[in-house]
């Protein structure tokens, strides 16, 4: 019975957070075909210790985090830098020239700066929920967060004013 309780509490979570987190990890990671794979194998994860998982304050958030560090992992494996193109972050939805913009000035962005971004406006996480989900001190979010917006700042600027 307790089986089944799961079950079903997990897949209320599924339907109510699996798309939350894929965006989030398209965006995080700039691929959104990696980003796909890493929210699939986070959720199988996260299906696999549910009775853990489903009682912590923030399991989107650990689904996030056990994505994003699957998808590191097998960066690391590939041993190789990645150049992400512009048409990697093209994203299914409207395609408006200052949509198009914001995702390849994110996309540019080291990977620390855009997941901490992506936590804290993507994911709506507050600073003390992004430095647990990320294992950062709240200085590093903080700082990380006035750099990234400024840097997205000035790459947005140097769009509309070349």
């Amino acid at each position: 019975m307790a089986e089944a309780l799961d079950a079903v509490s997990f897949e209320n979570f599924y339907r109510a957070q699996a798309d939350r987190v894929y965006r989030s990890l398209a965006v995080a990671l700039a691929d959104p075909q990696l980003a796909r794979e890493a929210a699939d194998e986070g959720m199988t994860r996260a299906y696999a210790r549910w009775r853990k998982v489903g009682a912590l304050d923030n399991p989107g958030g650990w689904v996030f985090r056990v994505g994003l560090n699957w998808a590191t992992s097998r960066w690391r494996k590939l041993r190789r830098e990645r150049f992400i193109p512009a048409e990697a972050v093209a994203d299914a939805g409207p395609s408006a020239a200052g949509v198009i913009a914001a995702q390849v000035a994110l996309a540019r962005l080291s990977l620390a700066y855009r997941t901490v971004i992506v936590c804290r406006v993507l994911l709506d996480l507050s600073t003390a929920e992004t430095a647990a989900v990320l294992g950062l001190p709240e200085g590093t979010v903080k700082s990380r967060l006035a750099r990234g917006l400024a840097a997205l700042r000035a790459e947005l600027t140097e769009e509309v004013h070349p």
